[in-house]
């Protein structure tokens, strides 16, 4: 059985990963890879941290690409690799551009479509642009469904998908950071190289002194959005001197240029370079409480019993906010102020947050994708 792994972006990367290497160490499936490097340098960070053979490399990024641009690409390329692959099942992940691509032109040449971290939903189209958008078409045409959670099942079934075609997994992310942190806890010469390297960054020693982890690179924060986050992150630098502010800055001009205006002459904010996936999940280790408008984090943070607040107004992960353990804060300045000082001032809010249990999942996600694609051989 061939299968085809088409990715693009690093958070895509990570969450992969694991399925990647399952999936490679059964006999019975042919693992064929394909990326499309949505973000290039990100990206081939994550693959040499987890040893991922690429099969085809399409590096379809361009400087000021649009997403039309971006997206018309991906489908004349992506249909090119299909054609000389020739797969069984194609899978894809999440929501980004290159998963609706990949989606749109696996349903025009007839190829099953397998779609991991399957049903989440904000069911508003506009937030998070253009996500969500991507995420409801392919599911739409996905031939197998691979849900993270039971709301993920709930929201797939609502649309009329067949029950049958729905599994629910835990979220691949998890096994991604478990696989991290064991390694290492179990390589104390990497970890004291890697935190050798971010305190000589940042200046600070990571692991004595209290920091919030930030990050931020979402489209629906771009402008006024991001101004306000940047201006609370200004302000609580101001009220909490004792406190560090680190921000891995995302590579975009959008994000790159407010930060630096508004946040960088603040001497506890610590304005640094993306981090490669195991320099980051050190700084989640270590961190206080984290701050973001991502995903992905949403789902790592709880395992290290981390609080998260969230800077968007709506999220497709209403586990954790029910699981309590992020909160919703959105873009507002004087939100965001008030609910990170609670948890600075309130050491039983902070705990609650804390000590609540992960709904995402136990680290053995990507061998039940891995299963139920092998069953699939046997049931057609």
């Amino acid at each position: 059985m061939k299968v085809l792994i088409i990715f693009g972006t690093r958070p895509e990367a990570i969450k992969m990963a694991p399925v990647y290497h399952a999936l490679n160490s059964s006999n019975s499936i042919e693992v064929i890879t394909c990326i499309t490097a949505q973000h290039r340098e990100m990206l081939d960070q994550v693959i040499q941290i987890f040893d991922l053979k690429i099969d085809y490399d399409l590096n379809l990024m361009k400087k000021n690409q649009s997403l039309t641009d971006l997206t018309a690409l991906a489908i004349v390329e992506i249909e090119k690799v299909i054609n000389l692959a020739k797969p069984d099942l194609v899978l894809v992940h999440g929501d980004t551009t290159t998963s609706l691509a990949a989606s749109i032109v696996s349903f025009y040449l007839g190829k099953k479509i397998g779609h991991v971290e399957a049903g989440l939903r904000t069911n508003n189209l506009q937030a998070p642009f253009p996500e969500e958008f991507n995420r409801q078409v392919s599911g739409l045409i996905s031939s197998i469904h691979f849900a993270p959670t039971e709301l993920s099942k709930k929201n797939l079934l609502k649309e009329g998908k067949n029950p049958n075609t729905i599994f629910i997994t835990g979220n691949t992310v998890i096994d991604s950071l478990y696989w991290v942190i064991n390694k290492l806890d179990n390589d104390l010469r990497l970890q004291n190289s890697i935190l050798g390297e971010l305190n000589k960054q940042l200046d600070i020693n990571i692991t004595s002194s209290k920091y919030i982890l930030i990050t931020g690179h979402r489209r629906e924060n771009f402008g006024k959005g991001f101004s306000n986050i940047f201006h609370a992150i200004k302000e609580l630098s101001n009220d909490f001197p004792e406190l560090n502010f680190i921000y891995p800055v995302h590579l975009n001009p959008k994000v790159r240029v407010p930060v630096s205006e508004i946040l960088g002459d603040q001497k506890n904010v610590k304005l640094i370079e993306p981090q490669d996936y195991i320099h980051f999940i050190l700084l989640l280790k270590n961190c206080h409480i984290v701050m973001t408008d991502s995903g992905g984090i949403q789902e790592e943070a709880p395992s290290l019993g981390k609080p998260v607040l969230v800077l968007r107004e709506t999220t497709e992960r209403p586990e954790a906010v029910e699981a309590g353990t992020v909160k919703l804060v959105g873009s507002s300045k004087e939100n965001i102020v008030n609910e990170l000082s609670k948890l600075m001032n309130n050491e039983d809010i902070y705990n609650r947050m804390a000590n609540s249990v992960n709904p995402y999942g136990d680290g053995l996600a990507s061998q039940r994708i891995c299963k139920h694609i092998r069953n699939l051989k046997y049931e057609e």
